[in-house]
């Protein structure tokens, strides 16, 4: 049976607690899953390997700090948690893409290509979901600093990733303001 029926009545389970179901962290968790499947779509139409690999690691991670947020606050846990390693093995990919891809200093506009497209519209969702994260945070709910170092750094990560495909298929980013002519 795929389904339970104990959520029709706008309730969800935590570990550690019953909420709404739009209270701020199922509203957290369900921002995260919409990211992993932004992130999915990206992986998909990615071209390079490098790219995939990439993504489907993020989108392991990804699960895993959905697990960090599923207990209710106060459940101490150290099974399901974002680490410092996480945000390093980020940071290491981001420097080793973007030494290959050449990133300007401007805004680009997002749909040069599918590829970077996708990548720039996972990164929209990221970004939303660290918004949410960092009103946990700062309420008090979470205690975990990992999270919002590891959701800024992937969103820098996808960016690199939209960039690095575009570069691959000998596209030029184009940018958001006009160049005088």
């Amino acid at each position: 049976m795929l389904y339970t029926g104990k959520g029709d009545q706008g309730y969800t389970d935590l570990l550690g607690g019953r909420v709404p179901k739009y209270a701020p962290r199922p509203e957290t968790f369900g921002t995260l899953d919409e990211a992993t499947s932004a992130i999915g779509m990206a992986r998909a139409f990615a071209r390079s390997a490098e790219t995939k690999r990439a993504l489907v690691q993020v989108q392991r991670d990804l699960y895993v700090m959905m697990a960090e947020l599923a207990f209710a606050p106060g459940v101490e846990q150290q099974k399901y948690r974002i680490t410092e390693e996480h945000v390093r093995r980020l940071e290491a990919t981001i420097d080793r893409l973007g030494a290959m891809v050449p990133i300007g200093r401007h805004f680009v506009l997002p749909g040069d290509t599918v590829q970077g497209a996708t990548l720039d519209f996972a990164r929209t969702v990221v970004r939303r979901a660290e918004r949410l994260v960092a009103r946990l945070y700062h309420d008090g709910e979470l205690h975990n600093d990992h999270l919002l170092a590891y959701l800024n750094r992937l969103s820098s990560l996808l960016f690199v990733l939209a960039r690095y495909e575009e570069h691959l298929m000998g596209v030029a980013s184009t940018p958001a303001k006009e160049e005088p002519s």
